[in-house]
């Protein structure tokens, strides 16, 4: 059976950085489009960024455009978030999820397969 497990949060202080790892065990990660989706206590889960089956799609949400970046090493069946000048509303539980299509429409809501379990980020001084 597949899973998806996520790495890399923890505590940092604003102005910080932390890489996020979400690394696909039982399967190819080749054939999947992966997201990553956070949730702050209190909100909605939202989708952050997104990359394509091939890696050619990328998208991210408005409030993390020119801090994060997306990635994925298929060799090592391993997505990464670099998550770069993170600020205090950047908290939140982020999950990565994966679907067997050739993109994702980054929202909360659009069909994925598999979800991971989370990991904390927690933003503050």
């Amino acid at each position: 059976q597949g899973q998806l497990v996520e790495s890399g949060g923890g505590l940092v202080e604003p102005g910080g950085s932390l890489r996020l790892s979400c690394e696909v065990t039982g399967r190819t990660l080749d054939d999947y489009a992966i997201g990553w989706f956070r949730q702050a206590p209190g909100r909605e889960r939202e989708g952050v960024s997104c990359i394509s089956r091939d890696g050619g799609r990328i998208d991210y949400a408005d409030s993390v455009k020119g801090r994060f970046a997306i990635s994925r090493d298929n060799a090592k069946n391993t997505v990464h978030l670099q998550m770069n000048n993170l600020r205090p509303a950047d908290s939140g539980v982020y999950y990565c999820a994966a679907v067997r299509s050739l993109y994702i429409i980054c929202q909360d809501g659009f069909p994925m397969d598999y979800w991971g379990k989370g990991t904390r980020v927690t933003v503050s001084q």
